[in-house]
């Protein structure tokens, strides 16, 4: 039985309704928002959330002139409502500590993260601080970011109920390809444990691999980081009125996928029978952010709008704490919460 508000929604769940029903958990709140540009679960995913008067609603994200076409959608649709927007490179840490410093500079709490922005691609790429790419700007960045924007987050928190204050990180089904590689997260060819070994993949993630790099298995690697760092984050935040939750938002065609070529396309296809719109790939998401019932954590996944669960070795407390370690060394900084 669910243990949600709506135990009744599902994937073809809009994230309109959603926020309709959550209408108490939005208005007033201050929201800020990654990876948004226009046609995606980013921008849908705002447009619900602006429908329910939030205070302020920050979009983040590379493009600026996205960031501007998704703005006037938004206040063409809810004319009152106040968008602020800030450039955010997830492959470059400068561009994310100026972006913590401009959001700083906006507001002096924030009540929901909602860490949407990813990057898939099949190609050896690497961050400006020389981290392979989707490790370094799905997780690296988002952990960052995260962690320079801790002081408004628990400053939202002291006024807030327990568990009103969150932070959502988007992570995928994918995360079952791929453990984190804690001994070569590089993909520079070095020896790794067997826990750290990727699954096998069939034919069609085969394909990619070259030397030591796969870019399904760099994905699966990301998204487990994903669901790890929710986790560190209730460990440490919980007792503080904070949490955390890793959502699957279903799949959904969007800009993630843009370097793949017709066989990478073929290949992500064939993994689900259901292909969602912008709006139901928006609804787990706020779920996860708005739902009363997940004031204290409730398992870490959600997945069409309810509980999921994820690979054990994507929950081990162990594995976390490993990550958050790591993750620390790569941005050269040490955060004390």
């Amino acid at each position: 039985m669910s243990i949600l508000t709506h135990p009744e929604w599902n994937q073809e769940t809009g994230g309109l309704v959603v926020a309709k029903a959550f209408r108490e958990q939005i208005e007033g709140k201050i929201v800020l928002v990654t990876g948004v540009s226009p046609e995606s679960i980013g921008s849908s995913t705002a447009a619900s959330i602006a429908s329910q008067s939030p205070s302020l609603l920050i979009l983040a994200s590379r493009t600026q002139s996205k960031l501007d076409d998704v703005t006037k959608s938004i206040k063409d649709a809810y004319t009152n409502i106040n968008v602020q927007t800030i450039a955010l490179d997830l492959m470059s840490q400068d561009s994310i500590r100026r972006a913590a410093s401009e959001i700083a500079q906006l507001t002096p709490r924030i009540d929901i993260i909602i860490n949407n922005a990813g990057f898939m691609t099949p190609k050896l790429q690497f961050t400006v601080e020389g981290i392979e790419a989707q490790f370094g700007a799905n997780h690296i960045g988002h952990f960052l970011l995260t962690n320079l924007l801790m002081p408004q987050l628990l400053t939202a928190a002291k006024s807030n109920a327990p568990g009103v204050t969150r932070v959502v990180n988007l992570t995928s089904l994918g995360h079952r390809l791929s453990p984190v590689r804690f001994h070569d997260y590089n993909f520079e060819g070095k020896d790794i444990p067997p826990e750290e070994q990727h699954q096998p993949l069939s034919p069609m993630f085969a394909k990619g691999s070259v030397g030591a790099y796969n870019g399904y298995v760099s994905y699966g690697q990301a998204k487990t980081a994903n669901i790890l760092f929710s986790i560190e984050l209730n460990k440490l935040l919980n007792d503080k009125g904070i949490v955390s939750y890793a959502v699957h938002p279903g799949s959904i065609w969007t800009g993630l996928s843009r370097d793949l070529d017709a066989d990478g396309e073929a290949a992500i296809r064939a993994t689900s029978p259901f292909w969602k719109n912008h709006d139901q790939g928006a609804s787990t998401t706020l779920v996860a952010a708005l739902d009363p019932t997940l004031r204290e954590p409730k398992g870490i996944l959600l997945h069409d709008c309810q509980i999921f669960d994820a690979a054990p070795y994507a929950t081990d407390e162990q594995n976390a704490k490993k990550l958050w370690t790591l993750s620390e060394k790569l941005v050269k900084s040490e955060f004390k919460l």
